[in-house]
């Protein structure tokens, strides 16, 4: 429940969804003081999900708002799968991809995201999806007569609307972390594919071996550590360097 969590439970709340729960065992701390707004002056020290219990409330009394101050790696698979949707904001690798796995095996929709600076990501996996698309299809009244004004106009009363019946399936967080971009098929992808899914990671990597994000207040040390597993995560992964030049730091 940082920043990234309360605005993603305000709009969720304010949707009108029939129930909410917020699980974080953090506490308050000064940075969350000025980028949490769920939190109230005077909070320092609480736990974070229950300090935003009451403003998450007031903002829809028709949603039935819960605070859990446990910590996630500890609930069962139970836990999870009470619930239609899971989202997981600023959380490590290992605890997404564990909670994924629980979330994809038992058909619950699982999201997860954060902010690093001025970059963010959004992962979505919704298993098998199906969805309906609105087609519209155009056909000449007069094939045989000349294009002009009253010629479009019958064009356009001419249309036809279909719905049309989608299926999508979705892949675990795991394999998108995993994919190797050596091979050919991947090469051709690679150009679609934006620099921040490298760069997360690069901060995810960071985030695991050193228990935090990099910081301002050690940014030399952060730094040279970054750049080294830039290094190692992209020879891992089977890409150039020159995907992330060194201004990444």
């Amino acid at each position: 429940m940082k920043g990234l969590g309360a605005e993603v439970a305000k709009n969720l709340i304010l949707a009108g969804v029939k129930g909410l729960t917020m699980l974080d065992h953090q506490q308050v701390s000064p940075e969350d003081t000025r980028a949490q707004f769920l939190v109230p002056a005077g909070s320092l020290g609480r736990n974070r999900a229950e300090a935003s219990l009451e403003r998450a409330q007031n903002l829809n009394p028709m949603v039935d708002v819960k605070a859990d101050p446990e910590n996630l790696e500890s609930k069962p698979e139970e836990f999870f799968t009470q619930f239609d949707a899971v989202c997981l904001t600023c959380c490590s690798r290992d605890v997404m991809v564990k909670i994924n796995q629980i979330c994809h095996k038992n058909s619950v929709k699982f999201f997860t995201g954060d902010v690093f600076g001025y970059h963010g990501y959004m992962f979505a996996d919704l298993g098998e999806h199906e969805f309906v698309e609105e087609k519209t299809k155009i056909t000449k009244v007069n094939p045989g007569v000349e294009d002009g004004p009253d010629t479009k106009k019958a064009k356009l009363d001419s249309s036809e609307t279909t719905m049309v019946k989608k299926r999508v399936v979705f892949c675990p967080l795991e394999d998108a972390l995993a994919v190797d971009w050596s091979g050919e098929k991947a090469k051709a992808a690679l150009k679609r594919t934006t620099p921040d899914y490298f760069l997360l990671q690069v901060l995810l990597k960071f985030r695991a071996e050193n228990g935090r994000d990099p910081s301002p207040q050690s940014y030399a040390r952060d730094a040279e550590l970054l750049l080294r597993m830039r290094r190692d995560v992209l020879d891992a992964l089977g890409v150039g360097a020159d995907l992330l030049p060194d201004e990444f730091v």
